[in-house]
């Protein structure tokens, strides 16, 4: 090979190297690109999002919406799971202060003790938003909640109990208090079957309520406790599709499945084949991927100046064994 040949080809592979080094140097940065089916957009801008747990389904939704609607926008998602733990979730928050993202989204494992992180991202100017559960804590400023209409999902879950057992009964919920949303179904809960007393006639007691903490074996054991303290129960209302597994777990293991009416939320494909299967009654359904989606369409709103409104409810419809057996979703 001549001189002048070789000088040609080391030219052209000092120039590959080059881009190489400038490509992976780029990519290193906050401009890190991700694949959405086919096509690679790269990220102009960064999105915080930390939520109460990707153990449970709907929370993923959630997540892998606001992936894709992100996109559009050349903005990538940085999703963290706060396994229920809110000292675990604020320390992901100080990260994303650090890491100074456009913006943050929360999903809080405490409705309340969340809010010395929003004050934190406040101070730092970074815009918080909350996703599903709302934070409680004064002096927090949040942008726009975005979230299901869960008091109205709670009406509709006591409508559902109702409509199961007829107008007299006993009924107890596995319960979540430390959660915003959960406050919010058990209310809704509480409240319709206190109006259908009131207008409708309707006697239905609430004898127990107990923390299943949204996880299916903590609600097993929520549920057991309950059985064993009122043998004579008719229904029970579990504020999410895990604990409505797990109590339906200590339904069968006490053999009154199919005796006692079971009441979920959520509409997670395990929830509705259990409708389907008439292991469970009825679902409020929610639509997580919709939260993801709006959540981020509010935030390039604000993110443009655009004037946003502080809250979004999105509402949710009661989903029966009918509905399932028409559902071409499940298998």
């Amino acid at each position: 090979m001549s001189k002048a040949r070789l000088f040609v080809v080391a030219g052209l592979a000092v120039a590959a190297l080059v881009a190489i080094l400038v490509i992976v140097a780029r990519h290193g940065k906050a401009t890190a690109v991700r694949d959405i089916g086919s096509k690679t957009t790269e990220s102009t801008g960064a999105i915080g999002l930390s939520v109460l747990t990707m153990g449970n389904p709907f929370f993923k939704d959630i997540a892998d919406a606001m992936h894709i609607e992100a996109a559009k926008h050349h903005y990538r998602v940085i999703v963290e799971s706060g396994d229920s733990d809110p000292a675990k979730q604020k320390d992901q928050v100080a990260s994303f202060i650090v890491q100074k993202v456009d913006a943050i989204v929360l999903c809080p494992c405490d409705s309340k003790s969340i809010g010395s992180s929003i004050i934190a991202a406040n101070k730092a100017g970074i815009p918080v938003f909350t996703a599903d559960i709302a934070c409680l804590a004064e002096g927090a400023k949040v942008i726009c909640h975005v979230a299901t209409d869960n008091y109205g999902g709670g009406r509709e879950a006591a409508r559902a109990i109702i409509e199961a057992i007829g107008n007299r009964g006993k009924v107890a919920i596995v319960d979540y208090p430390e959660i915003e949303s959960v406050i919010l179904r058990t209310n809704g809960f509480e409240d319709e079957l206190a109006r259908a007393k009131a207008e409708d006639g309707v006697d239905i007691e609430i004898v127990a309520k107990i923390p299943g903490m949204g996880e299916e074996a903590q609600s097993f054991k929520a549920a057991e406790d309950i059985l064993q303290a009122h043998p004579d129960l008719d229904a029970i209302f579990a504020i999410n599709d895990p604990s409505a597994m797990g109590v339906v777990a200590a339904v069968e293991k006490a053999g009154k499945g199919g005796r006692i009416k079971i009441v979920g939320f959520d509409g997670m494909p395990r929830g509705r084949l259990a409708i389907r299967d008439g292991k469970v009654y009825a679902d409020p359904i929610q639509y997580p991927k919709r939260i993801g989606t709006t959540t981020v369409e509010v935030i390039m709103k604000y993110m443009a100046g655009e004037k946003v409104p502080p809250e979004i409810l999105i509402p949710t419809t009661l989903y029966r064994k009918t509905d399932a057996e028409k559902d071409p979703t499940l298998k």
